[in-house]
């Protein structure tokens, strides 16, 4: 990596991503930009504009920071791609060169890495997932196109290859990206982040025989996340303890059909309930609310091939409420045995022993709970992978801060 000052103009920052929404891409993003935009400045974030977002034009979004709402039109996610990488290159025609652009996806990142020296001076791609991987689990009907796995690939491979810095909260992603033909040395870990103003420490809820046990699951509702787990699991907990489900996450039309009938029974009995995402501050409210947290996480190659950094798991540590997550690589980097407990993947039984064990000792929460938190404080609140991720382009690109700008000019004048 050089470390030569970039001589282009900016950071542009351009996602496929809908922002600003309650997903954790969406608090991903907002956190890095704004770290970018406080130490450097001239930060410009391309993201789709969520149905919400009224306005779209330019919008200050923090100190540096300027957010440009795109559009992605389409019937199918190709079209939508085709559509967002058009909308990108008219907003990009007659700009200058930029110093860095920071790409999380090759729905973005391909058009730049094709045309790298033209369009700036150093490219960080910031790999959380890649769509070779992914998009079977998100749209079951091309996983057996060839074609289409072929051309991803070789677009991921040029991203790859043309970055200057690869970005990823992942160990197990890290290793996936060097067997993929990544430089080790180009490889930066910056797990994601809680904001702990926001998921505040609460202890766990006392156990009451009296009332059914309320187990949360949120994220994603697909089965490379483990809902159908987390279901089971319930059905198992009910034939011995009142238990109630509450599942909270984004769904497609068919996906909340599918859901509800997998539910079934749980759905009649109002065992289960289904919530919309919720904004941050309420999400944590419902933790606060709840007596654990699943996070059944299976064994895929999405989660065990690939990796992830779970934010939910993180979030729910944070809380307090304590956790019931798969005993998986991608969990054990972020919290051990004494900060949650770890099951076997893929069994429902083994939530269901976990949770009935959590109920029949009342310090065994707790504990968990008090070290879990610890934890997060310790390793994972948003200002450190904020620094982390400055301190990666400072030493990578050997961009100097906009304080420090400030600083030579003031000198240079006087």
């Amino acid at each position: 990596m050089s470390s030569a000052s970039p001589s282009g103009t900016g950071i542009i920052y351009a996602s496929f991503d809908r922002f600003p929404a309650p997903k954790g891409a969406a608090v991903h993003i907002r956190a890095f930009v704004e770290a970018l935009g406080a130490a450097f400045g001239g930060v410009d974030l391309l993201a789709l504009r969520d149905g919400s977002t009224v306005s779209t034009g330019p919008l200050a979004l923090a100190e540096g920071v300027t957010y440009h709402p795109m559009e992605a039109r389409g019937r199918d996610l190709v079209a939508q791609a085709l559509s967002f990488r058009a909308h990108l290159a008219g907003w990009w025609r007659g700009r200058p060169k930029a110093a860095v652009v920071h790409v999380r996806s090759i729905f973005e990142g391909y058009p730049v890495a094709r045309r790298k020296e033209a369009l700036t001076d150093a490219l960080v791609f910031e790999v959380n997932g890649l769509p070779s991987i992914e998009l079977k689990y998100h749209h079951p009907d091309v996983a057996e196109d060839a074609e289409l796995l072929r051309k991803l690939v070789a677009q991921e491979d040029l991203c790859i290859s043309r970055a200057d810095l690869l970005v990823t909260p992942s160990e197990v992603t890290a290793e996936y990206l060097v067997k993929r033909g990544a430089d080790a040395g180009r490889v930066k870990v910056i797990p994601n982040g809680v904001d702990l103003d926001v998921f505040r420490y609460a202890p766990p809820r006392a156990w009451d025989a009296d009332r059914p046990v309320r187990l949360l699951y949120s994220g994603t509702m697909t089965s490379w996340q483990g809902v159908h787990h987390a279901i089971e699991a319930c059905r198992l907990l009910r034939r011995d303890v009142p238990a109630v489900l509450t599942l909270v996450g984004p769904l497609r039309r068919n996906g909340r059909r599918a859901l509800m009938d997998r539910c079934g029974d749980l759905l009649l009995e109002g065992a289960v309930e289904i919530l919309e995402p919720l904004p941050q501050a309420e999400l944590a409210r419902l933790h606060h609310a709840c007596d654990v947290v699943l996070v059944p996480l299976p064994v895929n190659d999405r989660n065990c091939v690939q990796g992830c950094c779970p934010l939910k798991l993180l979030e729910a540590m944070a809380t307090g409420t304590p956790v019931v997550a798969s005993n998986l690589p991608v969990v054990r980097t972020l919290a051990g045995p004494d900060e949650v407990m770890l099951i076997r993947p893929g069994s429902p039984k083994a939530i269901s022993e976990a949770v009935k064990a959590l109920r029949a000792d009342a310090t065994l929460g707790p504990a968990l709970s008090a070290k879990a938190r610890a934890r997060v404080e310790r390793d994972f609140p948003w200002g450190r992978a904020q620094t982390s991720l400055v301190s990666a382009y400072e030493e990578a690109f050997g961009m100097a801060r906009a304080s420090t700008r400030r600083s030579t000019s003031a000198s240079a004048s006087d």
